[in-house]
């Protein structure tokens, strides 16, 4: 009986590749010598295996401009935030609301559920005391709500995309607080009407 680990020695591959070689030809190089798995491993074959870099071809070329960063880059109402402003933030709360019919609460005939998933609008409200309605400058966009006054200043990010172009801003002078209602735009809003 032969004993399988002869075989499957590292010496016994490089007699055997000795064997194989045509007659006549001799090669020192280290090239030639079986290398094992372990020892092609290093500190850089961590991780997936890296991809050649390819040069931009002529339909690959970026326009010359001096702009730092591309358009896409930059998150959307970056331009409103100035950390060098005093102003301290204001106290905002943000609710979700539904347009509940008494079908829904009685005849439980939609598919309304209590998770903000099925609200249409979302709600604002940012207490402004010691402030005028003139004073205000509301900005919103998508993505974005900038409130700023003479003594508070708000910048924020919201949670969901809305319709800037078709909200709604009240002014409760007796709570000092301003109420702005915007229409959610959601990806997967048309499940949940």
């Amino acid at each position: 009986m032969v004993d399988s680990s002869e075989f499957l020695s590292v010496a016994s591959i490089g007699k055997l590749t000795e064997l194989l070689k045509p007659p006549g030809e001799e090669s020192d190089d280290d090239d030639d010598q079986p290398v094992s798995a372990a020892a092609k491993l290093g500190p850089a074959s961590i991780g997936p295996p890296k991809q050649k870099e390819t040069q931009p071809g002529p339909t690959d070329k970026k326009p010359e401009t001096k702009d730092i960063w591309d358009e896409d880059e930059v998150p959307e109402g970056a331009e409103y935030e100035d950390l060098n402003d005093p102003r301290p933030q204001p106290e905002y709360d943000i609710v979700f609301k539904q347009a509940i019919t008494t079908e829904d609460v009685f005849l439980q005939m939609g598919n309304k559920n209590p998770t903000t998933s099925a609200c249409e609008d979302m709600v604002i409200k940012i207490k402004l005391p010691n402030t005028k309605k003139s004073d205000m400058d509301l900005n919103v966009t998508d993505k974005y709500l900038d409130c700023r006054t003479p003594k508070y200043k708000l910048g924020l990010h919201l949670p969901h995309p809305v319709d800037s172009k078709n909200g709604s801003a009240k002014w409760d002078s007796d709570k000092e607080m301003l109420i702005v209602t915007l229409r959610m735009k959601r990806e997967y809003d048309f499940l949940n009407q």
